[in-house]
C-alpha cells in the first residue's frame, strides 16, 4: 500500500486535466500570438484558461496574467511592485518570517538593493496580528505581502484585515494563495488585495502553470521583457496546453470545493486525534483555527523529523517535514521558528496534507502503524519515553 500524504507539495493531475493537455498539444499547437486561424485557436484556449482562473478567485479574466507558478507569481507582483513604486519614495516592503521562500528571499534580495524591510511578528499560533502591521506601516511602504494560508502549518491569515491598513496608508497589498486557491474560497474583492498568485498543480493541475491576480489600475514593473504577451507584464510564448489544463484545474476545484472541504477536514481531524491519542508526546503545530481543512504538522518529542519521516516512507506513507522547496535541508523549520516555538520542536515536526484520493482506510493505516515506528526510533535513540 502507498499512501500520499504531501499534497501541499504537489497533488497528481485530475484526469481531466491530462486529458485537456495531451488535446492542446495534440491538435492546437499554435502560437497565441498569431493573427491566423491556428494562433487564435490557441488564443481561445488561453482565454477559456483565464475565465477559469478569474471565475475561482472572483475576478474579471482581463486581471489574470498567467505566470510559470507559485515561485514566478510571487516575484512578479513583489519585485513589480517594488520597482514601480520606487521613484516615488515608496522604498519600505513588509512581511512576515512564515512566508514561503518565493517571497522571503525575494524580499531579502530587495533590501539588499536599498530596500527597507519589517519583518512582523506573529504569534505562537503562527497568526499575524493586524495591530503590529499598523504599527510598522509608513507613508514609504511600497507593498505588504502576507500569505493567505501557510504551507507547513495551514494557518490562515486576517488578510481583509490586513489589506484594509495597507490600503489606509496608500501600500499596495499581496498574498501568495498558493496554498488556499482551490481549498478553501478565495475572492479578491472580499480579501481587498492588490496582487494575489496561485500554483496549477497545487489544485490537481500541471506543474509549470500559475498566475497572478493584479487589480485593475495596479501598475507593476514586468519580471520578463520582449513580446507584447499578457498584456506586456509577462512576455515570452504561452505554454498553452499548461495553461489549458490550469483552467480545467480550477475549474474542477471551483465544482468540488463544496463537498470535497468537509471530507477532508473530517480526515485530518481523524489523523490528529488518533496521532495525539496514539503516541505520546505529540502536539499540534499553529492554530487549529482557521486553517485550511488539509493540513496538520504535528510535532513528535524526542524524534527527529527526517528519521520519522523516512521510516514512514518505508512503510509506503508519504508525510513531509516542511515546504517542498527546502527538503534536503536540516535547517530548522523557519516558520516554526518564527512562531516561537522551542528549537528541538523546529526540527522533530511533521507536515501531514491531505487530498482528494485519500480515503479513511488510508488514515486508520497511518494511525495504526505510527505508534510503533515512534517507539523504535525513541528506543534506538536511547530515550524512555511515557
Amino acid at each position: 500500500m502507498r499512501i500520499y500524504l504531501d499534497h501541499n507539495a504537489t497533488t497528481p493531475a485530475a484526469p481531466a486535466v491530462v486529458n485537456r493537455m495531451t488535446a492542446v498539444l495534440r491538435d492546437t499547437w499554435g502560437n497565441a500570438s498569431s493573427v491566423h486561424h491556428f494562433g487564435q485557436q490557441a488564443k481561445a484556449v488561453l482565454d477559456e484558461a483565464r475565465s477559469a482562473v478569474a471565475t475561482l478567485i472572483g475576478a474579471a479574466p482581463s486581471e489574470v496574467v498567467f505566470t510559470g507558478g507559485g515561485t514566478e507569481g510571487d516575484n512578479l507582483a513583489i519585485r513589480g511592485a517594488a520597482e514601480a513604486r520606487q521613484a516615488a519614495g515608496r522604498t519600505h516592503l513588509i512581511t512576515t518570517g512564515l512566508e514561503h521562500e518565493a517571497v522571503l528571499t525575494t524580499m531579502q534580495a530587495l533590501a539588499r538593493r536599498g530596500f527597507t524591510l519589517t519583518l512582523l511578528p506573529v504569534d505562537a499560533r503562527g497568526l499575524v496580528d493586524p495591530d503590529s502591521l499598523a504599527e510598522a506601516i509608513t507613508d514609504r511602504t511600497a507593498l505588504v505581502s502576507i500569505m493567505h494560508a501557510n504551507n507547513e502549518i495551514g494557518t490562515i491569515q486576517p488578510i481583509a484585515a490586513l489589506a484594509a491598513i495597507a490600503r489606509a496608508h496608500g501600500a499596495l497589498f499581496h498574498t501568495d494563495a498558493v496554498q488556499s486557491a482551490g481549498k478553501i474560497p478565495v475572492d479578491v474583492e472580499a480579501l481587498g488585495i492588490d496582487l494575489l498568485s496561485i500554483s496549477g498543480h497545487k489544485f490537481y493541475g500541471p506543474k509549470g502553470a500559475g498566475a497572478l491576480w493584479i487589480r485593475r489600475g495596479v501598475r507593476i514593473a514586468p519580471a520578463l521583457t520582449g513580446g507584447r504577451q499578457e498584456r506586456g507584464r509577462r512576455a515570452g510564448t504561452e505554454n498553452v496546453p499548461a495553461l489549458a489544463g490550469l483552467g480545467v484545474a480550477a475549474a474542477l476545484a471551483r465544482q468540488s470545493l463544496a463537498g470535497t472541504a468537509p471530507r477532508l477536514a473530517a480526515l485530518r481531524d481523524r489523523l490528529e486525534r488518533g496521532i495525539l491519542d496514539g503516541v505520546p508526546g505529540t502536539e499540534v503545530n499553529g492554530a487549529t483555527d482557521p486553517r485550511v481543512p488539509n493540513t496538520t504538522n504535528i510535532s513528535v518529542d524526542r524524534v527527529e523529523a527526517e528519521s520519522l519521516l523516512i521510516a514512514l516512507d518505508l512503510e509506503g506513507i508519504a508525510v513531509s517535514s516542511g515546504s517542498a522547496c527546502s527538503s534536503g535541508t536540516l535547517e530548522p523549520s523557519h516558520v516554526l521558528k518564527a512562531m516561537g516555538l522551542p528549537h528541538p520542536r523546529t526540527l522533530n515536526s511533521l507536515r501531514f496534507s491531505l487530498g482528494a484520493g485519500n480515503t479513511e482506510a488510508e488514515i486508520d493505516h497511518v494511525i495504526e502503524v505510527l505508534p510503533a515506528l515512534v517507539a523504535k526510533l525513541r528506543s534506538l535513540a536511547g530515550v524512555a519515553y511515557r
